[in-house]
């Protein structure tokens, strides 16, 4: 994994009002909203399977590993990560622009973000009018597990 100071660019995202932000070079492209599969028994956090020119792809819906409510009747945009050596769509709420990250500082996580998206992201990178969360890709990919039928917590 590169280290944060040497990233040159994010290709940024919002979900909710949180602004995030993906290495570029983690990012193989965006996309519109696709058709979905539904996948038997998976976790509620992934949406389904897109057939990305003939690669499946799994969707992850960050609005549910990050604990937020549904996004209603807005259809989900895609951004697609290189994770672990297989290739994943985040669904998000809205694109960004790709950001210059040269020059910009390497903060720590500010204690006072949610507990669920400290989780995901690296550390943040403030920017003139905002905040950028670093997105941990790989960290943003693992939901859990569905429960089997019939089990009892």
């Amino acid at each position: 994994m590169k280290s944060l100071t040497d990233v040159a660019q994010y290709c940024t995202f919002w979900i909710d009002d949180l602004f995030f932000g993906v290495d570029v070079d983690d990012v193989q492209e965006v996309l519109r909203h696709q058709p979905m599969t539904p996948v038997p028994r998976a976790s509620e956090g992934v949406q389904g399977l897109i057939n990305l020119r003939g690669q499946i792809v799994t969707a992850v819906d960050l609005r549910f590993r990050l604990g937020l409510p549904p996004r209603g009747d807005r259809l989900p945009m895609n951004v697609i990560v290189r994770s672990r050596g297989e290739v994943v769509s985040l669904l998000v709420d809205d694109i960004g622009d790709v950001v210059d990250a040269a020059g910009l500082a390497v903060e720590q996580i500010p204690s006072n973000i949610p507990g669920e998206v400290q989780q995901v992201v690296r550390a943040v990178r403030p920017l003139p009018d905002k905040l950028l969360l670093v997105l941990d890709s790989d960290s943003a990919v693992e939901v859990r597990a569905a429960e089997p039928a019939g089990a009892t917590a």
